[in-house]
């Protein structure tokens, strides 16, 4: 029988903390903090936790080879209670969607459900893989935005996405490591995301944020340069999670949610232990 921590690994539960700052960012954006943003946060965390368990049903026969000591094929959980656990997290994700922000709430928790379980079952291992992995994180910015403009959410979504391209490029070379052009294009891209989270009119606490998170993760980009070994790139995967918090508090405090930004920004440190503990790729 499973017990809680082999769950807690098969869903990375620690890189849940990675999640909530979406739907902050979103709602911040579209002006649209309030009581139901807290729900949305939550059900955005049982989508991602659903995700995770459904790669992991998903990849149980590749994982047998080259992560063999995976929940799965070390036999800690079965294949039917991984699929149960995904399914389940994501109907809950979803009515707890519905339930805080209503229609319009289940109206983008629906179709980041649905991209969340394509990108596991069809688009992970295609050119498609990365684009689609950076649409669940639009839509779970977008998420948050859906009790106020959600036009005004537009580009914190897009920075996030391009954030989540970046990192799911990269995550498909933990395994054989890389070449330099891989890191070169992502590290460029992490860049251009830190300029654009902090904007045009530069405050404090967005540059700040923001350049926290590009030394953090661009660093780790940096030492993927210089060794493309599978341990390198599976570090600067785990950097690109743990990460950002900070990039969505970056947007927070730009939105002018400054305390807000902050506080989603300290959970990457708090990630960044728990990590040790489980690993969050």
């Amino acid at each position: 029988m499973s017990t809680l921590a082999d769950l807690a690994e098969l869903v990375r539960a620690p890189a849940g903390l990675s999640v909530p700052g979406d739907v902050l960012a979103g709602a911040a954006a579209a002006g649209a903090l309030g009581r139901r943003t807290p729900g949305l946060a939550a059900a955005s965390v049982l989508l991602y936790w659903a995700g995770m368990a459904a790669n992991d049903w998903a990849d149980r026969g590749l994982d047998a080879v080259e992560r063999p000591e995976r929940p799965i094929p070390s036999g800690r959980v079965s294949p039917p209670a991984a699929l149960g656990v995904a399914a389940g997290l994501t109907a809950a994700g979803v009515a707890l969607a519905a339930a805080a922000g209503g229609r319009r709430a289940a109206a983008v928790a629906v179709p980041l459900a649905a991209a969340v379980w394509a990108y596991d079952l069809a688009a992970k291992n295609t050119a498609a893989g990365p684009a689609v992995m950076a649409a669940c994180r639009g839509l779970d910015v977008l998420l948050g935005a859906t009790g106020g403009r959600l036009s005004r959410a537009v580009p914190a979504a897009a920075t996030v996405a391009a954030h989540t391209w970046t990192v799911t490029a990269l995550s498909r070379r933990e395994v054989g490591g890389t070449d330099r052009a891989l890191p070169g294009a992502t590290l460029a891209g992490t860049a251009l995301v830190a300029a654009a989270a902090v904007g045009p009119r530069p405050a404090a606490a967005p540059a700040a944020l923001a350049a926290g998170y590009l030394a953090r993760y661009g660093g780790a980009q940096v030492r993927v340069l210089a060794d493309g070994s599978a341990g390198r790139v599976r570090a600067a995967v785990g950097a690109g999670i743990t990460g950002l918090p900070a990039l969505q508090g970056a947007l927070t405090a730009r939105a002018g949610a400054g305390l807000l930004g902050l506080a989603v920004a300290a959970a990457a440190p708090l990630g960044r232990l728990l990590a040790r503990k489980v690993s969050p790729t």
